[in-house]
C-alpha cells in the first residue's frame, strides 16, 4: 500500500508545471521602501550594493523615493547582467505602467551601449516567450524601441517599432523571425498610427515620463503620457493580426545593462563599455489586472 501512495504521490509531482503560475493580482509599486512584496531582484551577474537600491530620494526629484539602479563598469555584456528586478508571481492580460528617468550620458561618455529594458519576459517550455517590451538605447535617449519576441529558439516571432519621439518620426515597423532575419514592414492594421507628432524636446533623460501597454490577446497599445497636457499618446496600437501577441502569462520586469552589439539608430559606435556608474530612476511601476 505504500509503494501505491508513494507511487501516486510521484504521479501527482510530474503534473504540477516546473514553474508554479501564481498570478499577480492589480498593484501600484512605488519604491517608498527599501524592500518590495512584488519584486524580487534577479541580476545574473556580479554582485555590488550600489547596483540596486529601493527607497532612496531621486538626485532628479528630491522629493521623490526611487528604485536606483546603476551600471557596473566591471560587468561584461549581456542581458541580466546589469541590475534587474522581476515579479514574483505572472502577469498576464491588462494594463503596464511605470514612470521613469533613463541617465543622461552625452557630456560623460556619447558612445556608450546600454540598455533600459522595461517589459515582460518569460520562456515557457511548452509555449516559448513571451516577451513585451518598452527600451531604450542610451545614447540616443530621443528614441523609443517597442515590441514584441514570440516563439521558440531558433524560430522566435519579432514585431516592432522604432520611434524617434523627439523629431515624430517612426522608423520602422516591421517583423521578423530570429535576430538576424529580413524585416517584412507591416502594414493597415498593424501599423496604427502610421504617424506621431513629435514630442517637442523629447528626451527621456531629462525629465520622468509615464509609459505604458495595454496587453490583450487580440491586441497590444503601447503609449506614453504627454508631459504638459497628460494626455495619452499611442505609440503603437498594434491589432489585426496575432502574430506576434503572446498569448501566455509571463513576469514583470526592468533592468539596465551594457550591451557591446546593439548600437542605436544613427550612431553605430555606441557600443563601448560603460565608464561609469550611469543611473536609471524608477519612481514606480504598476499593473492592472484585466
Amino acid at each position: 500500500m505504500k509503494q501505491v501512495f508513494i507511487l501516486l504521490f510521484l504521479i501527482l509531482v510530474s503534473l504540477i508545471p516546473k514553474d508554479s503560475q501564481k498570478m499577480q493580482k492589480s498593484f501600484f509599486e512605488d519604491f517608498s521602501s527599501s524592500k518590495s512584496k512584488i519584486f524580487r531582484y534577479g541580476s545574473t551577474g556580479m554582485p555590488a550594493d550600489f547596483k540596486y537600491k529601493m527607497g532612496i530620494s531621486s538626485p532628479s526629484e528630491s522629493e521623490t523615493k526611487i528604485l536606483s539602479f546603476k551600471l557596473n563598469p566591471d560587468e561584461t555584456a549581456g542581458p541580466g547582467k546589469g541590475p534587474e528586478i522581476i515579479s514574483k508571481n505572472f502577469t498576464h492580460f491588462g494594463s503596464y505602467s511605470a514612470r521613469l528617468k533613463v541617465p543622461d550620458v552625452r557630456d560623460k561618455q556619447p558612445n556608450v551601449g546600454a540598455v533600459v529594458g522595461y517589459f515582460t519576459y518569460h520562456e515557457d517550455e511548452k509555449e516559448g516567450l513571451s516577451e513585451i517590451d518598452f527600451e531604450w538605447l542610451i545614447a540616443d535617449p530621443r528614441i523609443i524601441y517597442v515590441g514584441t519576441w514570440t516563439g521558440k529558439p531558433g524560430n522566435l516571432q519579432r514585431i516592432g517599432r522604432i520611434i524617434n519621439l523627439a523629431e515624430g518620426k517612426i522608423i520602422e515597423t516591421i517583423s521578423k523571425v530570429d535576430y538576424d532575419g529580413t524585416p517584412t514592414p507591416l502594414t493597415d492594421f498593424q501599423n496604427i498610427p502610421e504617424s506621431i507628432p513629435a514630442i517637442k524636446n523629447y528626451d527621456a533623460s531629462k525629465q520622468f515620463y509615464t509609459y505604458g501597454f495595454d496587453w490583450e490577446s487580440e491586441k497590444i497599445r503601447w503609449w506614453m503620457l504627454h508631459p504638459e497636457t497628460a494626455d495619452t499618446v499611442v505609440l503603437w496600437d498594434y491589432q489585426g493580426s496575432q502574430l506576434g501577441i503572446p498569448q501566455h502569462a509571463s513576469k514583470y520586469r526592468m533592468n539596465f545593462w551594457h550591451t557591446k552589439d546593439w548600437a542605436v539608430e544613427g550612431n553605430p559606435n555606441s557600443l563601448e563599455k560603460p565608464e561609469f556608474p550611469f543611473e536609471l530612476e524608477v519612481d514606480w511601476m504598476g499593473y492592472k489586472k484585466k
